[in-house]
């Protein structure tokens, strides 16, 4: 692969992703969202897990684009050290703008965005936090 249609950024997150792995989703500390589709042939399962009211860690599984497994990769490095509120605040336009994704991979951006949503709104559903404290986002779980 020489990589040359990936533009630097996605490149360096597809060659050496960062925090690739899995919690254990019974943890009550961890959340978990799983996204996308095998049919359409992304998914992506992302995963955090928090100390008191912070993201200390967030870990990724991805099946699919290089630039689907830069965005997972991104998505771990932007989580570690903010609260729920400030994950929910990053949005794929976030990811398009620092992957240089080009418009027909908007979708891996949204994927990412999709998936923590996903994963904040499995962390609050273990922990009965009102629908509120994530913005009533809409459950992309598929539950």
């Amino acid at each position: 692969m020489t990589g040359s249609w990936y533009g630097p950024q996605v490149l360096e997150h597809y060659l050496h992703p960062r925090n690739v792995g899995s919690f254990d989703a019974d943890d009550p500390r961890v959340g978990t969202g799983l996204v996308g589709s095998p049919q359409l042939g992304q998914i992506l399962k992302l995963q955090i897990r928090l100390e008191d009211a912070t993201i200390e860690s967030a870990c990724f599984r991805a099946f699919g684009s290089g630039e689907a497994i830069a965005a997972g990769s991104l998505a771990t490095e932007w989580l570690r050290g903010r609260s729920l509120d400030q994950a929910l605040a990053i949005d794929s336009q976030a990811f398009v703008q620092a992957l240089d994704l080009a418009a027909d991979k908007l979708h891996c951006a949204l994927l990412a965005q999709d998936a923590i949503r996903a994963a904040v709104a499995d962390y609050t559903d273990k922990h009965s936090i009102p629908e509120a404290h994530h913005g009533n986002l809409a459950d992309t779980t598929g539950r």
